[in-house]
């Protein structure tokens, strides 16, 4: 594993570390958070190493979010959930304290005292501007 960090994810796909593990196919892990927003929380990463989605590529995040997308019903079910988030912190400004590539399948109930985060409106113009430079990188 030259060139990369060695995380706790490493060690939960290797078994070498206890996890409840609810899933496994080809590509992906997924088990309980250790520490859950609410019951049934749990982390899909990919069985391949990517840091974040900056670096992942597109097979293996196609393969996380197969993964998410066939467990999010089935978790809502088995725990009563009112809804699901689906959530990827990437890079610390975004919140992402293991640097390794996993997605947040987070049963919701309604009044669980979690609110999402707060949209504010663009300045006059602005929303132009931002998107013309989005456009721009993208070609």
């Amino acid at each position: 594993m030259a060139g990369m960090e060695e995380t706790v994810f490493h060690k939960i796909i290797r078994r070498e570390i206890p996890a409840e593990i609810i899933y496994e196919d080809a590509e992906t892990l997924a088990f309980l958070d250790i520490q859950p927003m609410n019951p049934g929380h749990t982390l899909v990463v990919p069985k391949k190493f990517a840091k974040s989605i900056f670096d992942i590529d597109a097979n293996a995040f196609a393969a996380l979010m197969r993964a998410a997308h066939k467990l999010a019903p089935v978790i809502k079910d088995a725990v009563g959930a009112d809804g699901i988030n689906i959530g990827m912190n990437n890079s610390p400004a975004a919140g992402q304290v293991v640097f390794y590539a996993h997605v947040h399948v987070m049963p919701r109930f309604l009044n669980d005292g979690y609110e999402l985060w707060h949209g504010k409106n663009y300045p006059e113009g602005e929303a132009a501007k931002i998107a013309e430079k989005i456009r721009a990188k993208l070609g």
